[in-house]
């Protein structure tokens, strides 16, 4: 039977994340034609899906999480396919709500997401970190970008960018050549997921540094040396101004304060690694960084 909906989840932290997750995607399954395409990189997700036969398993060595999405992309059967991660845990209707919003025409939907790692203030400072511009309240309709963790595509539409998806760049590359095309990305706040990543701070310290690096030296691959030395130069005056974006979101959205406050010493020290990420990225490029990012 061909599923309704793919949905893509790259497998790159541990067991226990994974099973929460597909824990929480079971219920979803079971109400419509699904299939679950796990990439793995870790090496154990055959285990942790076992008997869960709406689960497929591919393999992701060496793979970087943009290559494993793409690897999931091409075995996609569901006409819709949607992206989570591993440590994303999706609520009852999640599944629905992307197919209602598909089946209205829309070819590129995102939603919102919300923490769910709450006991530590670690966990709460990146999660602030990352994922501010995210809080509620959100825009909906037309968007200039989307949430990476939780997205729902057109499969035929993904199928026209394999060029760009090529490239092995973070989502927002094809979310813009997709708007370039025409095509909106419509934003639905009320389709929601929880985000449930724990850290100890030097974990998030070096995920920062190396996704930014990644980010970074993806951005000016085969720039001229002397445009990668001027936006090196000028990345050094980015922790103010993302010390200062993340403050003003959270403050002015006024959901989460008291955790902000809590939290300000420690998002003054992600942003550092978060511009450190960003020179060496325009300097020396990305590296291995991309392979690391979890």
């Amino acid at each position: 039977m061909t599923p309704e909906l793919t949905i893509v989840v790259p497998y790159v932290n541990g067991p226990a994340d994974l099973a929460d997750c597909l824990a929480a995607l079971a219920p979803e399954a079971a109400e419509r034609p699904t299939e679950v395409l796990v990439v793995d990189r870790v090496g154990d997700a055959p285990t942790v899906a076992a008997g869960q036969p709406w689960v497929t398993v591919l393999d992701g060595r060496g793979q970087t999480i943009p290559e494993m999405r793409q690897t999931a992309f091409r075995a996609a059967r569901g006409p819709t396919v949607a992206v989570i991660e591993d440590h994303v845990i999706v609520p009852r209707g999640w599944s629905a709500a992307l197919l209602a919003a598909r089946a209205a025409g829309e070819r590129v939907i995102g939603g919102a997401v919300r923490n769910l790692a709450t006991d530590n203030l670690v966990d709460w400072a990146a999660f602030l970190c990352e994922y501010a511009h995210l809080l509620p309240p959100l825009p909906a309709g037309p968007v200039a970008g989307l949430p990476g963790n939780n997205t729902g595509y057109d499969r035929d539409l993904l199928a026209r960018y394999a060029e760009v998806l090529g490239q092995g760049a973070w989502e927002d590359r094809l979310h813009a050549a997709i708007r370039a095309d025409g095509v909106g990305l419509i934003s639905h706040p009320e389709i929601v997921v929880g985000h449930k990543m724990h850290y100890t701070a030097w974990l998030y310290t070096s995920q920062r540094y190396l996704y930014s690096r990644s980010y970074a030296g993806k951005r000016l691959a085969g720039a001229p040396l002397a445009k990668r030395v001027i936006m090196g130069l000028a990345s050094f005056a980015l922790p103010p101004v993302l010390f200062a974006r993340i403050v003003s979101t959270v403050w002015r959205k006024g959901g989460h304060r008291p955790e902000l406050v809590r939290s300000l010493p420690l998002l003054a020290w992600f942003t550092l690694a978060w511009a450190a990420g960003e020179v060496v990225g325009c300097w020396f490029g990305e590296g291995d960084a991309m392979r690391q990012v979890r």
